[in-house]
């Protein structure tokens, strides 16, 4: 049987969206590319960049005049339109969308603008008649988000309430266009939809705080969200009537230009200026040089409604992204869609929104071969179990059998076993271990730790030959949700629990003394893992600090709690 072959038009095709979704087709010798903008020179430099496999050509052509003959002389199968912004594309909008429909081509773009998306529909008969599909907002608002609604609701009666939004890595490189989009609509009359009814919000100036928390994965930052005009606070109510409350944001870093940006969306709100599309070009330049912090990113999307045997349901999807995986994502739908046509599945004619062109196993598929890690929680579930299984969700299960057996209590029960102490040298690490009762050194030294449960609070007391010191572990709020907050007298770390090959580790994000935040740079380094080793709890624990040095480290093992061993 002769290979499916396709030809692809990317229209904006060497700009951030558009690049990167040639980026991802380039490799498939399957394909003919054609990267096409308004410059030749810059799409011809564009294609030396990208990976060998298809047949890559570069094209000028430009969306706002000519687009009848240019669409004639290449007769792609399929048209992708990266340009945008959508949301200000004058008084013609669909221009390009009809000119695809006259040239009978397959039309598919990665629209964010609402409005634009939602009158896609009106070229339904005229794309239905001449055979061909024309999808809108092939991206990660709506189609991705949409997708995690259905998986995420597949078994529940009523959907009362969605959530959701992106926290892009500071390092993803945002184009000039998506920051036209967004300065042009801040502070501006958005649609929403709020206690069951049709209102209006004003996009930018509405905040909410989210830890995007994949289970078992170190989370991202607790990340500041504004609303933003996209078209699931259109899409995701008309096609959920139960919805009743809608939410969908953006989570920029570092979050001093965010504030930076929501105060100038009020400025709008409040009417002191009409617009701040005129600083597009400012922040664009703020946001690509002022950027710090870890370069990863991440999604959440969350609902709220009832099963339907009528219990009250809570859940939430995460995925984080590490590195330069993340920015791909906006970008894979319409890879998915293109290489399910090489396969012989090609999109239902006529016009609409993308939103159930794909499903969430379609992304999970495409997310399998990069650093881009998915998970989901049941929150209403959560509050019932004990604290470490409540963080760590549906990645419990895959910890081994003794390490789920000394996280699993309630009420209190104890633990016995052997550990080697090792303490570091110098006076203040000797001061340190006697303010807080750590072990002095030794080796097969019988330890034992007791973990008692009094209001959802764990309180762990561990005895080195008689010396003893205690610590409490309790769920985090606000800012630590997500983490389990460990305290020592006046010391508070908040910790990450992440499990990586069968491993638990608890990693520091925060920490404060006498209830003061303090840098992480000043915190105490702790290097805490908990292994199974001959079917037995081992734990391997060292803590120090930049300015002090080895403070203690302690390494051994522990009998099934309940069970005396020594």
């Amino acid at each position: 049987m002769t290979a499916r072959r396709l030809t692809v038009l990317i229209l904006g095709g060497y700009g951030t969206f558009g690049g990167r979704l040639a980026f991802l087709l380039a490799p498939n010798p399957g394909l003919d590319l054609i990267i096409a903008g308004r410059s030749i020179e810059k799409a011809e430099a564009f294609i030396a960049t990208l990976p060998a496999g298809a047949l890559r050509t570069a094209r000028s052509i430009d969306r706002g005049s000519g687009l009848a003959a240019a669409f004639a002389a290449e007769r792609p199968d399929i048209l992708v339109d990266a340009t945008g912004p959508f949301q200000a594309y004058g008084p013609d909008p669909y221009a390009v969308v009809r000119a695809a429909i006259d040239a009978k081509i397959n039309y598919i773009d990665l629209a964010d603008g609402s409005n634009f998306v939602e009158g896609i529909g009106q070229f339904d008969r005229s794309a239905a008649t001449t055979g061909i599909f024309v999808l809108a907002g092939a991206s990660s608002f709506p189609v991705l988000t949409s997708a995690v609604v259905r998986a995420l609701g597949d078994d529940m009666e009523t959907i009362d309430s969605v959530a959701g939004g992106i926290a892009p890595s500071p390092y993803a490189g945002v184009g000039l266009n998506v920051i036209r989009a967004i300065t042009g609509y801040a502070g501006q009359r958005i649609r929403i939809v709020r206690g069951g009814e049709a209102s209006t919000a004003f996009a930018l100036t509405e905040t909410r705080r989210c830890t995007i928390a994949p289970p078992g994965r170190l989370p991202l930052r607790n990340t500041r969200f504004s609303l933003v005009d996209v078209p699931d606070l259109v899409l995701i109510p008309r096609d959920l009537p139960s919805v009743r409350d809608m939410w969908m944001g953006a989570g920029p870093v570092p979050e001093i230009l965010h504030r930076a940006l929501n105060l100038f969306a009020w400025a709008v709100r409040l009417r002191l200026l009409p617009t701040i599309a005129p600083l597009a070009g400012l922040c664009y330049w703020a946001i690509n040089i002022f950027r710090w912090g870890e370069h990863r990113g991440g999604m959440f999307v969350e609902l709220s409604g009832t099963t339907r045997d009528g219990h009250e349901a809570r859940r939430s999807w995460h995925m984080l992204a590490e590195g330069d995986d993340g920015p791909l994502i906006p970008s894979m739908a319409v890879a998915i869609v293109v290489e399910k046509m090489l396969e012989g599945i090609v999109p239902v004619a006529g016009a609409r929104a993308a939103t159930r062109e794909l499903e969430l196993a379609d992304y999970e598929r495409a997310f399998a071969d990069r650093a881009i890690f998915t998970g989901r929680r049941d929150d209403s579930a959560s509050r019932r179990m004990p604290l470490y299984r409540q963080l760590l969700g549906q990645a419990w299960d895959s910890l081994p059998r003794s390490i789920r057996q000394m996280h699993d209590i309630d009420g209190r029960v104890v633990a016995e076993g052997l550990a080697d102490v090792e303490t570091g040298a110098g006076y203040r690490a000797s001061l340190i271990r006697r303010l807080v009762g750590f072990p002095q050194a030794g080796r097969n030294v019988p330890v034992s730790v007791t973990f008692d449960v009094v209001d959802g609070i764990e309180i762990w007391t561990r005895s080195f030959a008689g010396v003893t010191f205690s610590s409490k572990h309790s769920p985090g709020r606000g800012r630590d949700d997500r983490l389990v907050i460990e305290r020592f007298g006046p010391v508070r770390v908040s910790l990450a629990v992440v499990i990586a090959h069968g491993q638990l580790s608890l990693i520091v994000r925060r920490w404060s003394l006498f209830g003061l935040p303090l840098p992480l740079g000043l915190a105490p380094r702790s290097e805490a893992q908990e292994l199974e080793a001959n079917g037995r709890f081992n734990f391997r624990v060292a803590i120090s600090h930049p300015w002090v040095g080895l403070i203690v480290r302690y390494r051994g093992w522990l009998g099934d709690p309940g069970l005396s061993t020594v």
